[in-house]
């Protein structure tokens, strides 16, 4: 009898190692995917990829005449996953990658619900850039970059057009605005 738990256990013990070995890579950012998406994916194999998903496409003028275009990639149940930007080159593949599902996540385990002490702690940052409403933190060796909203700041950097903010000016508590992916 004391065999046959013994025997049990292993057996248990063996299938929670195979389990945690084997990651869910749907929603795995790396620098060559973002879940399903391979870099090298062309927008026309997008009907393929997500087969099981749905895809608005979306198209807009701008004053300067010239259409912008975006991709919305919806999960079966309507959850918003992905916003895609593809090039405009004769066979179009995909230039940027917004994320809009916190379940995806960087091989680092960051993602939507992560802070800027996360990023600090995971990755080296190669330079914050200020826009109007937001700071972008670019990090080195890496394809993503994270945008925080300027309202996470102290006040007295909100309305500083300075083009670069020092990481140690911003707090750990800020969260993620948005996340994305530029391939092009």
């Amino acid at each position: 009898m004391k065999k046959l738990s013994i025997v049990i256990g292993i057996c248990v013990l063996a299938v929670v190692v195979q389990c945690q070995k084997e990651k869910d890579t749907n929603f795995l950012i790396t620098n060559h995917s973002v879940g399903k998406l391979e870099r090298i994916s062309l927008i026309r194999d997008l009907d393929l990829i997500y087969y099981q998903d749905s895809i608005v496409k979306d198209t807009m003028k701008l004053a300067s005449g010239l259409g912008a275009r975006s991709i919305k990639i919806y999960e079966k149940g309507g959850n918003h996953l992905l916003t895609l930007t593809p090039s405009l080159d004769s066979i179009p593949k995909i230039q940027n990658v917004r994320i809009n599902d916190p379940r995806f996540e960087t091989e680092k385990g960051i993602g939507l619900n992560s802070t800027f002490k996360d990023i600090k702690e995971k990755y080296t940052i190669q330079k914050i850039v200020t826009s109007l409403n937001n700071i972008i933190i670019f990090v080195k060796d890496s394809d993503v970059y994270f945008t925080i909203d300027k309202s996470q700041l102290p006040e007295s950097l909100r309305y500083v057009s300075s083009p670069n903010i020092d990481p140690v000016q911003v707090p750990d508590g800020a969260k993620i605005k948005y996340m994305m992916i530029a391939w092009e």
